[in-house]
């Protein structure tokens, strides 16, 4: 195999997202319900021969070292392969969104170079190197609906009813450094218990309301566009919550052939909206071996 072409790299929403710890180390402890959604960048490798790794934007130009180029590094050093790849990234995702857009393209790169390279690793082996990237690449790897706890390394798959969902991303983006160390930040939530879930998760989350952005309330203070966006949505489909650490707001719009109603019109410059359809399991799921 030469090369792979046009490889999906989903985003995804956190259907409640509650801070219920920290460790000793400053990391917070996280539990999460991750949707994957229809919103995916693509991406194209090509093998080379000489060990070089190289990334082409084919559009907006990417920081010089992004999380691609770290996974393929990371795989490369770990196997001890000769082999190198060209990376062409078409970002549809935005950036700072909390959309996950980096993280998966990360995972869909140790996927994708894993079949180039034809190393047939294992996804528990990808998995450990996905943590060692970024909390949310684990979850890409896994390639299933799931509640994510830790600090993003336990998964556990979870059934996600079809629903479509519209997205909202302002023009600002939020550092997360900032949610994480404002005093609005609610970090004592109590665990949700699993067996809640283990029917029809959305189902759970749509039904009653359950949970919440426990970064929410931090990222509005940061960013008054976050707030503005909830309130659209809110107005137009009856709710609306924050999704990750980022600017991006969603909301539930139904799930039948469309959706109850249309995406707000007439946003502001530089913002973006779509109405997305949630994944019943990642595009690249049978790329690995369980």
């Amino acid at each position: 195999m030469n090369a792979l072409y046009d490889v999906a790299a989903p985003a995804k929403l956190n259907l409640f997202l509650h801070v219920v710890g920290r460790r000793a180390d400053g990391y917070h402890l996280l539990q999460s319900l991750f949707v994957l959604i229809d919103w995916c960048d693509s991406l194209h490798f090509e093998r080379r021969s000489d060990g070089r790794l190289a990334r082409h934007d084919l559009g907006a130009a990417l920081p010089p070292d992004d999380l691609c180029l770290r996974a393929a590094r990371l795989l490369q050093s770990e196997s001890g392969t000769s082999l190198g790849a060209d990376i062409s990234i078409a970002k549809s995702v935005p950036w700072g969104a909390g959309l996950g857009g980096g993280s998966s393209d990360a995972a869909s790169t140790l996927l994708a170079l894993n079949r180039l390279w034809a190393l047939h690793w294992p996804r528990a082996r990808l998995l450990a190197l996905g943590l060692k990237l970024g909390a949310d690449v684990p979850f890409f790897v896994g390639g299933q609906n799931a509640l994510v706890e830790g600090i993003g390394e336990r998964l556990t798959p979870v059934p996600v009813e079809p629903q479509w969902l519209a997205v909202i991303k302002p023009a600002a983006s939020i550092e997360t450094r900032a949610i994480f160390a404002s005093p609005l930040l609610e970090r004592g939530t109590g665990p949700a218990i699993l067996e809640s879930f283990a029917a029809n998760a959305w189902q759970e989350v749509a039904a009653t309301g359950f949970g919440r952005n426990d970064l929410q309330a931090a990222a509005q203070a940061e960013c008054a566009q976050v707030a503005q966006a909830g309130e659209m949505l809110q107005g137009q489909f009856g709710n609306s919550r924050m999704t990750g650490s980022g600017s991006a707001v969603f909301a539930r719009a139904g799930n039948g052939i469309e959706p109850v109603a249309p995406m707000p019109a007439n946003l502001a410059p530089g913002w973006v909206g779509r109405m997305c359809r949630s994944l019943g399991q990642h595009p690249l799921v049978g790329w690995a071996a369980d």
